[in-house]
């Protein structure tokens, strides 16, 4: 192998080109912990007891949760990949569900709409 690819494979593997890790993350839902996540909300909020917004904060993550993983392979794997790489500061299957459905309609807006039959 020449000396440029070799430092061209190299780099790119740094930058997360190749790697196990994104393999796994286009395989199936990331298994997180969302209890810090959803007890942060609860002591932020002002409404209901904190106990309360925290069960309701998990029980929406585990739904959300359950959700992708119906839906895990509707979405391309570059997407999944990409979206659960973004998840580094708070990771929620809120976010993730987020990420993956503006991707999925970002792509859907660039798509030429069909040609209307035009009026003669």
């Amino acid at each position: 192998m020449s000396r440029q690819l070799v430092i061209a494979i190299a780099i790119y593997s740094a930058l997360g080109g190749w790697s196990c890790e994104s393999a796994t993350a286009a395989d199936s839902v990331p298994a997180w912990d969302v209890t810090a996540s959803c007890r942060g909300a609860a002591d932020a909020g002002s409404t209901q007891d904190p106990k309360e917004r925290l069960k309701h904060c998990l029980d929406s993550e585990k739904q959300t949760r359950e959700d992708l993983v119906k839906n895990w392979s509707t979405f391309p794997a570059a997407d999944r990949i990409k979206c659960v790489k973004t998840q580094t500061f708070s990771q929620t299957y809120s976010e993730l569900a987020t990420c993956l459905e503006m991707q999925r309609d970002l792509k859907n807006s660039e798509k030429p709409a069909a040609a209307a039959p035009q009026k003669k």
